[in-house]
This record gives structure tokens, C-alpha cells and sequence, in this order.
């Protein structure tokens, strides 16, 4: 028996799988967030309830949150000092010398300000060069004075990043041990440990946003550690890490950059289980909760993943899957502007007072206030009855802020709203396909999270997408998807040498070095060796490039030839980029290796296909608005009566206790034997 639990803006998702039986329980609670703890605590404690179960009885809990990228969002993580080579104290402020992405065309929008303050940088005597040799010795007397200085200043963090360190870490090494003796209650981030490859800014950031989130989530873990042995004794517990793989929870108190976007990372996870037990080779997972829209592509049933990820505007140059996260959630809320035009998110309600409809305090009128008004909420059913809405109260919010200021009516207003959020979201979804070299057309789209089906099929017919799969359980779907993930750790070297400068002894010796590494860690960890796993891989580029293709490479008894691996970049290349270059210069810049400890497979039970009727599952009818059409009387379908070999078509809403789904006209639904609704589309 197994629990995952995702801790979200505005709801926290627990599920708990019986491995034996092969059956789910799970619930939502809301999130707490002055002290997230307790609100794991409350779902857990639900969830044991539910079903029937208890602790002692469970293997381990895996938990994925937001609590790193939060508090570089919010910008409350430590104080951090910055110790780095003499004459390279304002990398950190000279970045990439670009523009920012989201202000391109604004001249009045900046970069966010670094992490560390100009005073709190501080450059030590020393060189290493670009072949890992040492030009200038360690001046320890540098160090002391810049160590001293960080303390008298205040500082909780420590970062050190001195040049080419990845090549040789000796003199980073020594920095520590002089910080531990003169500064002993500092959390220490090296950048040899934390991000041991080239481009000096990207690491150096890396190292620094590990600094800023170490005291923060170490008290988390620590916090969450100590409630649950207080409660319930020893509980094994694991952090899902952003790479998609989960670690222990002391080695994830150490590692606070890899806790970055955790809970998404979940999600992804997720649509890539339904990707492969659906056969649907390319999917695009849409995750819809209370604040965020997290977007994620899955090619082959594995998602798409990236080392240059971009946190709060900070590059993080860590292995991570590839998520585009918007400001759409249901709790985000509409605003006009001075100009008098009707704006959605990013801005949230969160968990409190959340939507106006919550009955909590709050009196912003938000797309959940939207959805209710135009019939596509039951005020009645919201969470399988647990929490009532107010339609009166949404009905306030929408006139009070939307309506009156705009001169149309409540319903036009809870319309415009619906329109807007989904023009957001059908922003997101096409760029991030385009930008990988993707037509979505192609796509099937994945809806969950609590409020992704209710915009799931709207938001595939804007985009020409043929097909929606609502999962069961698609409300607590990122939750099993920390179920579905390994135990996982990532190692890197680089070695940024030409293809004919190096032969395959020289790869497979630095391979088997990682991999020696990464299994020492994964026994650290109780992994069993029959459950380990190990996966090889090179960044490539052509000779000249700023960017590498991550390439896998064939490791069994030997390695495969260096002509094999070209060859494998050279259509990774033609693939991504629509051209490749066979005879030109190839440069292996970073050899990695991902260790992993499989964890028992997450299966869904397959369900006899049923010769009844879809009559049979209707509950109810009620008007629903629906573009182009206004309000129509629809049936209601109760999804838990819903079974394989079903088949009906819209316009209709499928409600289940923690999602409704929305079916326009047009489209027809199919029940498959894993209880996913097969949503078609005409594509025209």
C-alpha cells in the first residue's frame, strides 16, 4: 500500500493504492498555506479513514510540492552570500545580456533582481582554468575574510561557485571545509556538487537558488518528518523531484534546487501513465487546479525534459521535465482594467478566501464563479457534495466586479470569463508545442486536475485537437503520478571534447564512474538490486552551437561504437530541427547518468465491457450554457455509472465527485476498459 500527496494552491490531493487489490481511494482537503504540514496531516488522516486503512499497514508516501517554487516566486527563501572567483561577482546581474522573454517588446521591463545582493557577493583570490589546471593557489586568507563578512552580514546560505570548478572542484572543497569551521550554522551550496557542468551563469544561479531554498525546504521536510513520527511512528517518506523521479526525505532536505516544481512534476508523470496504457504515442498532459495550468508534452509515453528550465525568471540548470505553467487555475480571478477590458489571472484566490463561491471571506469573482453561474457546476455536487457553493455569492462577485464596469449582463460576464482563461490556455498549449517542433493537431490531449475537464474539449476543439481522454480519477491524477514515479538520481560530468578526440574507453570510463556513483546512492536509498536501473546519455551539438540534443547511448557489456551515437544525434537533430549535418564536427559536451530504483508498477483494473445503457447513468438534467448555442437543458451523467463500451455524445456534463467534465455539442464519448472517457472530436 502506497500514498501520494500533492499539495496544490488550493486543494491538497491524496490517493492511496492498494497494490494487492488493485483499488484507489482518494480526497481532496484543502490546502493549508500558512503551515502545508497540516493540511498533508488532514488528507492523510481522511484518506486512512476512507479507506479502512492504516499506517503501519503502508510502504512508503510519496509527497510532491510547491513549496520550493513558491518561495522563489514569493521570494521568501534565505538570506544568501556568494562566494566566487575575484572579478566575476556581477554574473549574476550581466545574465545572458538578453531581454526578458515575458517583456520582449516593453522597454520598461527588467530582469527580476538577483537572489543575492551586490553586497553580499564577494570574490575570492584564486584561478582555475579551462583545463582544470591550477593558475593561482587558494588564497585561505581571501576566504576567511569573505566567510567572516557573510556572517557579521546575517546570512543563512552559502553559495560557492568558483570558475571551472566542474573540472576540478579541489578549491571549492577547501572553501567549505573553511566555511564549516568559521560558519558551522550555514547551509553550504557548491556548485560542483549541486550543478557540476559548463556555462558559468546558469550555474551559478543553480548554486545560488539551491542556497535560497535549502533552509526553507529542510524545515519543511523536517516539519512534515516530525508530524508524521509524532502521529504515526516511522513512515517512509519520499519528495517527488522535478526530474520526474522521487528521492528519501534526508536526501531531499539537502537537495532543495531538485524540489523545484515538485508537484507538477507529478502531473507529468501522470499523463505520461495514461499516454502508455491508452497507446497514445503523443499526448499533450493539461493539469487545471486552483491556480495554475501546467502544460507538459509526452512523446512515446515519456515526457519531454530539459537542464534549462527557468524558475522565477532564474535559469536552473538541473534535470527537469519540461512544464509551461500559466496563472489559469479555477481559483484565478477576473479583472477589468483602466481601460475597461476584461482581464483573467494570473493573480489567485488560493485556498483562502478562495472563490467568492467557497463561502470563505472571499469577493473576487473567479472562473469557478464563472463556471457555476453558467450551469457547468453543481452547487450541490462540488467536491461529492462536501463543499457548497453559493451561486448567490458568485452572482455578487461577477456584478460587483465584471459586469457593472462593463456594462453587460451577469451571464455575458461569467461567459467572457470562461472565453478568456481558455484563450490563455490555448496560448500556452500552441507555444509550447510550436517552440519543440510539435503540430498539437497531431496531440491527444490529456484533461485533468480538479478543473481541467470542465475546459478540457473546449480547449481541444480551439486548438484542432481530435481527442480528449479524461482519465479516472483525473481530479487526483498528479497525485497517483508521484505513485507512478521512480526513485531517481542524476549525475553529470562534463567533458566537452570533439567526436574524433575521444574513443569509447574514454566515454565508458566516465560512464561507469557516474554509475558507480549512482548506485552507491540508490543502496544508500534500500533500493534492491534486482529494481535497479541505469540510463546513459551525451548533450551533443555541432561544432559552434550554443544548445545540445541530449542523446541517449547504448550501455551493456561495452559500449556501442561513437559512430552509433552520431548517428542517433544526427536524427535527433533532423527530428527536432529539420536538418542535420552528417559530416560536420560534433562536440560531446556533458556525459550523464540517471540511476534509478523502479518502484511496483501502478495498475489501472480493467473492466468487462457492460451491455447496458448510458440511460441508465443519467442523474439529472439542468440548463447549461454553451457557446453559440446559450442555455440548453442537458443531461447529467453520473461518471461512477459510466462503464466500458458506453458510448453517447454532447451536449452533456459527466459529473464525479472531484471533476465535472464539460461536452460541448459535436462531440461523442466512449467508455474504454480502463474507465477513461474517450472524448472525439470532428476536427473541422
Amino acid at each position: 500500500m502506497r500514498i501520494g500527496v500533492d499539495v496544490g494552491g488550493t486543494f491538497t490531493d491524496v490517493i492511496l493504492v492498494d497494490d494487492r487489490s488493485g483499488t484507489f481511494h482518494y480526497t481532496k482537503v484543502p490546502t493549508t498555506p500558512a503551515s502545508p504540514a497540516e493540511g498533508v496531516m488532514a488528507g492523510l488522516e481522511k484518506i486512512l479513514q476512507l479507506s479502512g486503512s492504516s499506517m503501519p499497514q503502508l510502504d512508503y508516501l510519496v509527497h510532491g510540492t510547491t513549496i520550493g517554487t513558491n518561495a522563489v516566486l514569493e521570494r521568501k527563501g534565505a538570506k544568501v552570500g556568494l562566494l566566487t572567483t575575484e572579478g566575476f561577482a556581477d554574473v549574476l546581474e550581466i545574465r545572458r545580456v538578453g531581454r526578458p522573454q515575458e517583456g520582449l517588446y516593453d522597454f520598461s521591463v527588467d530582469h527580476p533582481p538577483a537572489l543575492v545582493p551586490r553586497y553580499l557577493r564577494k570574490g575570492l583570490v584564486e584561478r582555475v582554468n579551462s583545463k582544470g589546471q591550477v593558475l593561482v593557489p587558494l588564497d585561505e586568507g581571501s576566504v576567511v575574510e569573505a566567510v567572516d563578512f557573510l556572517k557579521n552580514e546575517g546570512v543563512r546560505a552559502v553559495a560557492v561557485c568558483l570558475l571551472f570548478s566542474f573540472l576540478n572542484p579541489v578549491h571549492e572543497k577547501r572553501v567549505a571545509e573553511i566555511c564549516r569551521e568559521r560558519f558551522p550554522e550555514a547551509y553550504l551550496s557548491l556548485s560542483s556538487e549541486v550543478c557540476p557542468e559548463f556555462r558559468e551563469y546558469e550555474r551559478t544561479s543553480t548554486a545560488v537558488i539551491n542556497a535560497y531554498l535549502l533552509p526553507v525546504s529542510e524545515r519543511y521536510v523536517e516539519s512534515l518528518v516530525s508530524s508524521l513520527a509524532g502521529r504515526y511512528g516511522e513512515v517512509d517518506l519520499r519528495i517527488m523531484q522535478a526530474s520526474g523521479g522521487s528521492m528519501t526525505a534526508d536526501v531531499a532536505g539537502k537537495n532543495a534546487a531538485h524540489m523545484v516544481n515538485s508537484g507538477p512534476a507529478g502531473g507529468a508523470m501522470a499523463g505520461a501513465f495514461i499516454s502508455r496504457i491508452t497507446g497514445r504515442n503523443l499526448v499533450v498532459g493539461v493539469d487545471m487546479g486552483g491556480t495554475s495550468f501546467d502544460i507538459c508534452l509526452i512523446d512515446g509515453g515519456t515526457p519531454k525534459t530539459t537542464t534549462d528550465a527557468m524558475v522565477g525568471g532564474f535559469p536552473i540548470k538541473i534535470p527537469m521535465i519540461d512544464i509551461h505553467t500559466i496563472g489559469a487555475g479555477g481559483g484565478s480571478v477576473a479583472w477589468v482594467d483602466q481601460a475597461g477590458i476584461l482581464n483573467v489571472g494570473p493573480q489567485s484566490a488560493g485556498a483562502l478566501p478562495g472563490p467568492a463561491c467557497y463561502g470563505r471571506g472571499g469577493t473576487l469573482p473567479t472562473v469557478t464563479d464563472a463556471n457555476l453561474l453558467l450551469g457547468r457546476l453543481s452547487p450541490d455536487y462540488f467536491l461529492g457534495g462536501e463543499l457548497k457553493l453559493f451561486l448567490e455569492k458568485s452572482f455578487q462577485a461577477v456584478k460587483e466586479h465584471v459586469a457593472d464596469r462593463t456594462g453587460m449582463s451577469v451571464e455575458e460576464a461569467a461567459r467572457g470569463i470562461i472565453r478568456i482563461v481558455n484563450a490563455n490556455m490555448v496560448k500556452g498549449i500552441a507555444a509550447t508545442s510550436v517552440e519543440k517542433g510539435y503540430d498539437v493537431r497531431e496531440f491527444a490531449l490529456v484533461a485533468f486536475g480538479g478543473a481541467g475537464p470542465l475546459h478540457g474539449v473546449e480547449l481541444a476543439e480551439e486548438l484542432k485537437i481530435r481527442e480528449v481522454i479524461v482519465p479516472p480519477l483525473c481530479g487526483n491524477l498528479s497525485a497517483l503520478g508521484l505513485l507512478v514515479s521512480d526513485t531517481q538520481r542524476d549525475y553529470v560530468r562534463t567533458l566537452a571534447k570533439k567526436h574524433h578526440e575521444i574513443d569509447t574507453d574514454l566515454l565508458l570510463s566516465v560512464f561507469r564512474s557516474l554509475q558507480e556513483e549512482g548506485v552507491r546512492q540508490l543502496r544508500r536509498e534500500q533500493v534492491k538490486e534486482g529494481d535497479m536501473l541505469v540510463l546513459y546519455s551525451a548533450d551533443l551539438r555541432y561544432k559552434g552551437q550554443s544548445y545540445e540534443i541530449n542523446t541517449p547511448v547504448q550501455i551493456s557489456s561495452s559500449i556501442e561504437s561513437i559512430s552509433a551515437i552520431l548517428d542517433r544525434f544526427h536524427g535527433l537533430h533532423q527530428r527536432f530541427y529539420s536538418y542535420c549535418e552528417p559530416h560536420e564536427t560534433v562536440e560531446f559536451v556533458n556525459l550523464r547518468v540517471r540511476a534509478i530504483g523502479r518502484s511496483p508498477e501502478v495498475r489501472l483494473a480493467l473492466q468487462a465491457v457492460s451491455e447496458g445503457s448510458p440511460s441508465q447513468a443519467v442523474k439529472g438534467r439542468r440548463p447549461v450554457y454553451f457557446e453559440g448555442l446559450g442555455k440548453v437543458d442537458v443531461p447529467i451523467y453520473d461518471r461512477d455509472l459510466l462503464y466500458p463500451g458506453y458510448s453517447f455524445g454532447g451536449p452533456c456534463l459527466i459529473e464525479e465527485r472531484i471533476a465535472t467534465t464539460v461536452m460541448p455539442p459535436g462531440c461523442s464519448a466512449a467508455i474504454d476498459p480502463f474507465g477513461n472517457i474517450i472524448v472525439s472530436l470532428s476536427g473541422e
